[in-house]
């Protein structure tokens, strides 16, 4: 089975940066969407951005100019850096992986068949 192992929670002040890592295993193909997103207590899932396999990225309005994700193939491991951080970014974060290409899959939290754990994300003032 693909299995997703994130890392990298925790609390943060305003202003400040975090990175999140997950570390993915299982695959039998390396042409997948991966991506992070984030849901926050009584409030819709979010997708936060996403990585074809060739580098493309997308990322939410919310997060542009801000968040950069990236991957590591050697490492098979997925980044989300996260900076100038506000307290509306407080949610838990999911890594999300799928065997089809992003533009397949979007942002659209329904269409990724492999998740990982959730890891806290804690901003404030």
């Amino acid at each position: 089975q693909v299995q997703l192992v994130e890392s990298g929670g925790g609390s943060v002040q305003a202003g400040g940066s975090l990175r999140l890592s997950c570390a993915v295993s299982g695959y039998t193909y390396r042409s997948y969407c991966m991506g992070w997103f984030r849901q926050a207590p009584g409030k819709e899932r979010e997708g936060v951005a996403n990585i074809e396999g060739d580098g493309t990225t997308t990322y939410a309005d919310s997060v542009k100019g801000r968040f950069t994700i990236s991957k590591d193939n050697v490492q098979n491991t997925l980044y989300l850096q996260m900076n100038s951080l506000k307290p509306e970014d407080t949610a838990m974060y999911y890594c999300a992986a799928d065997l089809r290409a992003c533009v397949l899959t979007g942002l659209t939290g329904r269409l990724f068949h492999y998740w990982g754990q959730g890891t806290q994300v804690t901003v404030a003032s």
